[in-house]
Parts: structure tokens; sequence; C-alpha cells
């Protein structure tokens, strides 16, 4: 007992950097980013934080040990591209999620209310526009950086083959079309599903991108 209202603070801030975690896994599945939908990503949006936050909080004010994390955080190397820009920033934001818990939790609390805001605001523009000029403000695109195929599909209705597709990396659902952008090195397999669904009565465009 008397550890728990010794670390109180140190359990809420993990509670808080769970729960933000989570409530932005959610959101960004509710744009369209069907990438977060792996466990994989999840997983690592969900832990990200809360290790950074340990790792902030045992070196705070060691300089010897803070001096040590950096050599040993140095030789690691991610070799896996990021499919994207916004990947890139949903874990630069897991990060700083972490850092900013260790050192006040009011502006973590700042920190996910103004990712929330932007967010919402650029859905809503993109969605406005959509409405009005019957093109969307954004396109998609996740070829930057990267040496990957795109595939662009408009359709009236869902389409259940990309929908089940290991390459699908976006899904965006509006009122009168389901746009879906898939991403991958292989791009004789990207041909295949759009010659597999180019016939479908509910298909608006294609457009394949190597």
């Amino acid at each position: 007992m008397n550890f728990i209202i010794n670390n109180l603070d140190k359990i809420v801030a993990l509670g808080l950097l769970f729960s933000m975690s989570l409530y932005l896994r959610i959101l960004l599945q509710i744009m369209g980013q069907a990438w977060i939908k792996t466990i994989a990503h999840t997983a690592t949006l969900v832990v990200l934080p809360i290790l950074t936050y340990v790792i902030t909080s045992v070196i705070a004010g060691n300089i010897a040990l803070s001096l040590g994390m950096i050599g040993a955080l140095s030789i690691v190397r991610f070799r896996n591209p990021v499919r994207s820009p916004l990947e890139l920033s949903v874990y630069f934001c897991a990060i700083t999620m972490g850092i900013t818990a260790a050192v006040s939790l009011s502006w973590l609390v700042i920190l996910v209310s103004s990712v929330t805001i932007v967010s919402i605001g650029l859905y809503a523009a993109n969605f406005l526009a959509k409405a009005v000029t019957g093109k969307p403000f954004f396109i998609a695109s996740f070829s930057e950086g990267n040496a990957l195929s795109t595939l662009q599909v408009v359709a009236k209705e869902e389409v259940n083959v990309l929908d089940i597709d290991d390459s699908l990396t976006s899904k965006i659902i509006s009122e009168h079309e389901v746009s879906y952008a898939l991403a991958s090195a292989n791009f004789k397999r990207l041909k295949e599903i759009a010659d597999s669904i180019a016939l479908e009565k509910s298909i608006i465009s294609i457009q394949l991108n190597r």
C-alpha cells in the first residue's frame, strides 16, 4: 500500500499515457489510416510512450547515465522504411508524450489536445472541400521517400478484395464513395489487384503508379 501511495504520480502518468495512446489509435482509425489497425503498430503506439517515460524518469538529473543512454541508443538502426510522413509524425508524437509526461502531466494533456484539434481540423477541411467542390483538399500519397508502387481506387461502395489486402494503407468513406490507397514494393501484385476489380460496376476510378 505504501508503494502505491509513494508512487501514485507515476501510476497516474502511466495510466494517462496508456489511455491517450489508445485514444490516438482510435482517432487515426477514424481518419481512415488502415495501417494503424495491425497489432504491431498498435502495440508500438501504446508501448513507445511508456518506455520513453520510464527512460526519461530514470535518467533525469543523472548526466553520466544520460550520456550512456545516448551512446546505447546511437547503435540502434531501423531498416524498415517509413510508409508516410504521418506514420513518422505519429511515432515522434508518441515519444514526445512519454518525455512530456515525465516533465508535466499538464503539458501531456495540452499536447494530445493540440494533436486532436489539428487532426479534426484537417479532416473537416478535407470533408468540406470534397462536399463543396467534389474534390478532396488533400490527396493520398504513400510513396514519399520510398520505392513503393501505389494503387488508388475510388468506388461507389466498399470493395471486399481491397478491405482484406495486406497492402491497404488508407480507406476513406464519404457519403457517395469510398477511396482506397494501397502501397507495395510489388508492382505486379498491385496490377493484379487493379485488373481483378477493373470490371466491377462499383468502381469509379483506378490509378496505378509505379
